[in-house]
C-alpha cells in the first residue's frame, strides 16, 4: 500500500518517471530474484549448522533436567 501511495505521488510530481517506474519494477524483480533464492537457501544451511552444533547441549539438558 506505501508502495502504490509513493508511486502516486510521483506520479503527480514526475509522470514520466512514474512510468518508467512502472515498466521497470517488474524487470529489477526478476533480476533480484536469484539472489533471494540464494539468500533463502543460505538461511537453511545456516540454520542446519546451527542445529547441528547446539544439539548437543539441548540433548544433555533434556537428559539431565
Amino acid at each position: 500500500m506505501v508502495k502504490f501511495l509513493l508511486w502516486c505521488i510521483l506520479l503527480v510530481l514526475c509522470w514520466p518517471l512514474a512510468l518508467l517506474a512502472l515498466v521497470l519494477y517488474p524487470i529489477v524483480w526478476l533480476v533480484l530474484l536469484p539472489f533471494r533464492i540464494v539468500g533463502i537457501a543460505v538461511g537453511g544451511v545456516l540454520a542446519l549448522l546451527w542445529a547441528v552444533v547446539t544439539l548437543p547441549a539441548r540433548l544433555a539438558r533434556s537428559i539431565g533436567g
